[in-house]
């Protein structure tokens, strides 16, 4: 019995190990990180270094673009999302090509978002003019209907 118990302890005791060392494995990832936060999901860090994922902004940026009633194109993305990993590579380059300033949310991280701005799926893109919300296209398209879009709305 005391053998069990032992044996126990030992596996108990690794699995807390390695608990502790993921996590602060995603700390040090996560360090002086654009999000602002201590912890990200592991499916951000991944993206931390990718130059699709660059032009990021808080939920308190766009809030301030909205109240001053601003312009701004915003891709509102999750990294989970299967669709977004797909678009993601497609429509930033594409936004820079077509001198949109296309700027990122992460709605894996800012959970929020999605009932503040009326969310429905990811990928979903909005057009801001004068703080108030002009278009909107949602979903995996074909890439020429984004272009169409940007073309139309990403001034």
């Amino acid at each position: 019995m005391k053998k069990v118990i032992i044996f126990l302890v030992i596996i108990i005791g690794l699995f807390a190990a390695l608990a502790f060392l993921t996590s602060y494995q995603n700390q040090q990832a996560a360090k002086g990180n654009p999000f602002g936060k201590a912890e990200l999901n592991p499916a951000t860090i991944k993206q931390l270094d990718d130059p699709n994922y660059q032009n990021i902004i808080l939920p308190s940026e766009l809030e301030d673009i909205i109240d001053s009633k601003g312009d701004a194109t915003i891709y509102f993305y999750s990294p989970t999302c299967p669709h977004c990993v797909q678009t993601s590579p497609v429509i930033v380059p594409m936004a820079d090509e077509l001198g949109v300033d296309l700027q990122l949310f992460n709605l894996l991280e800012f959970e929020d978002g999605w009932r503040a701005y009326n969310i429905h799926s990811t990928p979903t893109v909005i057009r801001y003019e004068d703080g108030k919300e002009v278009a909107r296209v949602e979903g995996q398209v074909a890439d020429d209907e984004f272009r169409t879009w940007f073309e139309k709305w990403g001034k």
